[in-house]
């Protein structure tokens, strides 16, 4: 049976370790207090002496591949980018959740209507805090309002804009708050190595896995640190002053919209020493685990990309159709969300291929042994 000590020597080590939080969120969900989170967001021991060697951390660790077929069979998954039932093109219908959230508030209206009609009293989604981009467990329309989008307060200046501004939130981590707030209906909106994990807990039966009943997922190029130094840098060549970032966004460029209501775009490829050591390994670009994935890329200005992927998941958005979201007219542009979902296949394909590079230089090379 491998434990967490094999997670530390075949996941951590190569660099490999998302930060997912799975393997912590389930042994402090059923109090065993083994594991806990570094001031990194990094897995350790927090007593190995409590660790019971269950081995539960190393199967639902997306890294390890233990649960592959088991959750490839759950979700009808196909090659080569998942199950796809449905694509489309849309925005919030309600003018200030547009404003308000990211590529045009499908998630946020979607969520608001599913707490409005008592379809979960819960869900995990992310927020703009003073110490950074932190999980939260919203248990209200209200909440999940005020945790729209990605807007910024840098009022304490660019140390603190250097912390607060990475592009990941660990939201696995607010799973652990369920059992205390008594929640069984649950959203979870998270990144694809975030849903790779719940999916494993959900095969296993474990907790607090058992209360997600939606996953949202969020297309992901990587995951972005923005340190003082490497924004200064941005800042001189694409001319903007980073005190006037109202909002920042990613879709096929890394995007500042400024107080003056002008945009600066930075390419992707621009930012990739700051992103995380484990994206690089990394093969999920459109969270193909999901129930919905959700991403701007493939969609104009205030629209997002939406892909369906199972009858739950396609249920829900329908009802979103009907009571909360615009979606872009066929009639006006025929071949709009193919063409969408055109880009996101070919933005996937490029993910995998470049971590099927990087995986493969991580293999020992061969010694020759000369006779």
């Amino acid at each position: 049976m491998k434990t967490f000590f094999n997670l530390i020597q075949e996941v951590q080590k190569p660099g490999k370790c998302h930060h997912c939080g799975g393997c912590v969120t389930f042994c402090s969900a059923i109090n065993y207090g083994a594991l806990k989170t570094d001031p990194q967001g990094k897995p350790v021991y927090a007593d190995i002496e409590r660790c019971i060697e269950c081995g539960i951390c190393y199967m639902i660790c997306p890294e390890t591949g233990v649960l592959d077929q088991e959750i490839i069979k759950e979700a009808g998954w196909q090659a080569p980018d998942g199950r796809i039932i449905g694509t489309s093109v849309a925005k919030a219908r309600d003018l200030i959740i547009q404003e308000s959230g990211t590529d045009g508030g499908v998630i946020t209206a979607l969520l608001a209507h599913l707490f409005e009609t008592g379809k979960i009293n819960g869900a995990v989604v992310s927020r703009n805090m003073e110490t950074g981009r932190t999980p939260w467990l919203a248990t209200s329309k209200e909440e999940i309002l005020d945790a729209a989008g990605s807007h910024f307060n840098l009022s304490q200046g660019m140390e603190t804009f250097g912390e607060r501004y990475s592009t990941f939130s660990p939201s696995i981590k607010a799973l652990g708050e369920i059992r205390r707030e008594g929640l069984e209906r649950i959203a979870f909106v998270g990144t694809p190595c975030q849903i790779n994990t719940i999916r494993r807990m959900q095969a296993l039966g474990v907790v607090p896995a058992d209360s997600i009943v939606l996953c949202l997922g969020l297309f992901c190029s990587g995951n972005f640190t923005l340190t003082k130094e490497n924004f200064h840098a941005l800042e001189s060549k694409y001319q903007f002053d980073y005190h006037d970032i109202e909002k920042i966004n990613i879709k096929e460029n890394f995007i500042l919209r400024l107080a003056t209501g002008e945009i600066r775009e930075i390419p992707i490829s621009e930012l990739d020493p700051l992103k995380r050591t484990a994206c690089r390994y990394c093969k999920d670009f459109s969270a193909e685990f999901a129930d919905i994935s959700f991403g701007g890329i493939g969609a104009d200005d205030g629209y997002t990309t939406v892909i369906t992927r199972t009858p739950l998941g396609r249920a829900v958005f329908a009802q979103g159709v009907e009571k909360v979201l615009d979606q872009h007219s066929y009639k006006e542009n025929p071949t709009y969300a193919s063409h969408a979902e055109a880009m996101v296949l070919a933005a996937s394909k490029a993910k995998k291929l470049a971590a099927e590079k990087n995986l493969r230089e991580l293999e020992p090379s061969p010694v020759t042994v000369m006779g």
